[in-house]
Order: C-alpha cells, then sequence, then structure tokens
C-alpha cells in the first residue's frame, strides 16, 4: 500500500493510507543505504506487519527542519517577544533558496509593536515582496488559506515564534505552546517532533524551533542566493560586493535599492563561509 508519512518520534512514523493511519517501523535495508525516512516522503508499506518498506523518489528535501515533498517553507518571523533578527531570517532564506524551496515570509506579533515599529517592519515586507519573496501577516488568515489551499507547507522559524499557535489558529487545533523566556530573551521548545496537518485544504507541517541557523554551503551558493543582487552590474563577473571595486550592489545600498540591513547580514554570512 502507498501512503505519505505524516509524523515521526524517535523510529516510529506515522504513515496516512486512504484516511486510514498506520504506526511504522522502517526495514532496516534503509541503513545500508543511508536513507532515513522523513515526514512528508511518500512510501510503500506492508500495512500487516507495520513495515515501511520503499521510500518513493522526493521532489525535494530539506535538513533543518527534516522534511520532504513540499511546495512551500513558510519562515515565521516573530518581530518581537522574541525580536526580530534579520539576520536568522536572511539565513533561512538563502537556506531555502539554495535548497530549491519556495518561501513565505511570515510577521508574527506585530499587536505587541508600537507605531515605529509598525513602519519599520511594514518597510521590511515592502523590501522582500519587491524582491520577489511572498509575505503575510500572521492575522491575514483568509489571504494566507487562500493561497496556500492545496499545497504542502512546512513551516519553520525561531523558538517561540508562535508557530503551533498558527497552526491552532488556522485549523482549530489545539497543539500545546509555550510562554517565551525572558531571561533568555528567546522562546521556549515546544514543539518535539514534525508532524504534518490538514487543515482545509493545506498539509501543513509544524516542526521544532531554534535560535541558530549554520549554512555549509560554499561563498558562491550564498551570494546567489541573495537573488536581488544578480540584477546590478558590477566590474568583475565573479564579484562577492565585499571589497572589489566597481560593484553594482555596494552602489545600490548607496543609492539605497538595497536595505543595509540585508547587505550587513549578507556580508556577515559569507564571513562565517569563510571561516
Amino acid at each position: 500500500m502507498q501512503g505519505k508519512i505524516i509524523k515521526n518520534i524517535s523510529n516510529l512514523y506515522t504513515v496516512l493510507v486512504d484516511n486510514k493511519l498506520y504506526n511504522c517501523h522502517p526495514r532496516g535495508k534503509f541503513r545500508n543505504v543511508n536513507l532515513t525516512p522523513l515526514v512528508g516522503d511518500d512510501c510503500i508499506i506492508d500495512e500487516k506487519n507495520n513495515y515501511i518498506l520503499e521510500i518513493l523518489p522526493r521532489s525535494n528535501v530539506l535538513n533543518r527542519p527534516k522534511v520532504a515533498n513540499v511546495d512551500y517553507c513558510i519562515v515565521l518571523t516573530s518581530v518581537k517577544d522574541p525580536k526580530i533578527s534579520t539576520l536568522l531570517l536572511d539565513k533561512q532564506l538563502s537556506f531555502l533558496i539554495i535548497n530549491n524551496i519556495k518561501p513565505i515570509i511570515m510577521f508574527s506579533k506585530l499587536d505587541l509593536c508600537n507605531n515605529e515599529e509598525l513602519d519599520s517592519i511594514l518597510n521590511l515586507r515592502k523590501y522582500y515582496e519587491g524582491i520577489g519573496i511572498k509575505v503575510f501577516y500572521n492575522n491575514e488568515l483568509d489571504s494566507i488559506k487562500k493561497y496556500l489551499r492545496g499545497m504542502e507547507v512546512v513551516i519553520t522559524g525561531q523558538t517561540g515564534a508562535g508557530k503551533s499557535t498558527l497552526i491552532n489558529t488556522l485549523g482549530n487545533l489545539n497543539i500545546k505552546t509555550n510562554e517565551i523566556s525572558h531571561s533568555l530573551g528567546r522562546g521556549k521548545h515546544t514543539t518535539r517532533h514534525v508532524e504534518i496537518y490538514d487543515i482545509n485544504g493545506i498539509k501543513i507541517a509544524d516542526t521544532p524551533g531554534f535560535s541558530a541557523l549554520d549554512l555549509n554551503y560554499t561563498k558562491e551558493e550564498i551570494r546567489d542566493s541573495f537573488i536581488e543582487f544578480s540584477k546590478y552590474n558590477c566590474k568583475f563577473n565573479n564579484c562577492f560586493h565585499d571589497r572589489e571595486i566597481m560593484c553594482g550592489v555596494k552602489s545600490a545600498l548607496d543609492n539605497k535599492e538595497i536595505i543595509q540591513s540585508r547587505y550587513d547580514n549578507y556580508l556577515k554570512i559569507i564571513s562565517e563561509v569563510k571561516k
């Protein structure tokens, strides 16, 4: 029987087949070929003995969070409590673009902001939409449902941004949530595993949060993942937009066509790659 893995805890996988759930273990052969089943995988199971027999070809894979075959990834970003980190946001966008996953930015907790902070978030939204990335506020529920209907979606983002809360709101569910740790300045982990929920025709995966993300890619991959940089002409074809002369990206920064935080984050990320 063919089904889809919708949940994984330790070495136990929940597989959905024709609206029926089977709790299965993977066959030992997967270890021999260094293949780990992932939430989102389409698979063949032995429903009598509760084994996963085969993993079908994947359209894409994310390693953080560990999930396969997604159409979009929502990068849920808290604007306050925990405070916004544009560096973590830009790292997540680069990670997704390098892995050929379409990102969606979603800002949460705008109700905690004053007018000046709201203006700053609006400017960020305009910039990211201007470079071709879809952006929502998490209270735009009707628009979110309409845009994602029929899609397979994963939600990722910093701990405490409200991933489980968003899914609860979209689907009238009761996923456990937790408070923010003010002493640490970030959220506490609530979700411990990856699980797909079917909400109004949207297959949406809740995932564990994180407060840091390392990008193990080349400088060239990082540079090319900052998609707006490609439209500016530089003197050197292999310009990295940091020390080179006659750099179109640095000129665009001076002309405020590129926002300062975006460029600063780019420099921080490629400096980490060098190290």
